[in-house]
């Protein structure tokens, strides 16, 4: 059994090796502190490693989503990178990943003709004092603001078809060519 665990381990660290020498992450998972701290080492390293800045940092995206705030953090490092960043869809593009992978590289953002594509508007709860309350909706107010920022960004859309298309009030899906038709992604694969 110990060997079976030695294999397994060696065999991780195996893929881990082999997708960093090739400038590769795989975001999965919920997007919070831990893998989100991963994704932004990455872009750091594979900044200051002095690969060819014209080669593109690989990041698949499969994920239903998670701490807006997070998602923000890795998106402003990503915005920074002296390389660009190609960004695959896979499986679930969801919420907060749905940002992640809108932040790639326009040119650069694949995605999967399979994959489930959802975004919504921020969403949130809070409980305490009326004016901590109060004060925890202003944030709200200031954290949609800077989605629709974004999105503009990334896709080219102006604020009211961002609102309309994609952060209405209730949950949307999207296809493949629908992304595409909207500027988030540029090519299916």
């Amino acid at each position: 059994m110990d060997q079976k665990i030695e294999n397994m381990s060696f065999v991780d660290e195996s893929i881990r090796s082999a997708l960093l020498d090739n400038s590769i992450h795989y975001l999965s998972g919920e997007i919070e502190e831990d893998n989100i701290a991963e994704a932004i080492r990455w872009v750091i390293f594979e900044n200051i490693r002095g690969e060819d800045e014209t080669k593109p940092l690989v990041m698949y995206v499969n994920s239903v989503g998670g701490e807006l705030a997070e998602a923000q953090a890795l998106i402003a490092v990503m915005r920074k990178s002296k390389r660009p960043i190609c960004t695959i869809g896979i499986g679930s593009v969801c919420s907060a990943a749905f940002m992640i992978f809108a932040a790639g590289t326009k040119g650069h953002r694949f995605v999967s003709d399979s994959a489930s594509i959802m975004c919504h508007q921020f969403s949130g709860g809070f409980e305490g004092k009326y004016h901590d309350m109060k004060s925890m909706l202003k944030e709200g107010d200031l954290i949609n603001d800077r989605m629709v920022k974004l999105l503009q960004d990334f896709t080219g859309l102006d604020a009211r078809k961002i609102k309309s298309k994609l952060l209405p009030p209730t949950d949307v899906w999207f296809t493949a060519d629908e992304v595409i038709e909207l500027g988030v992604a540029d090519y299916i694969f």
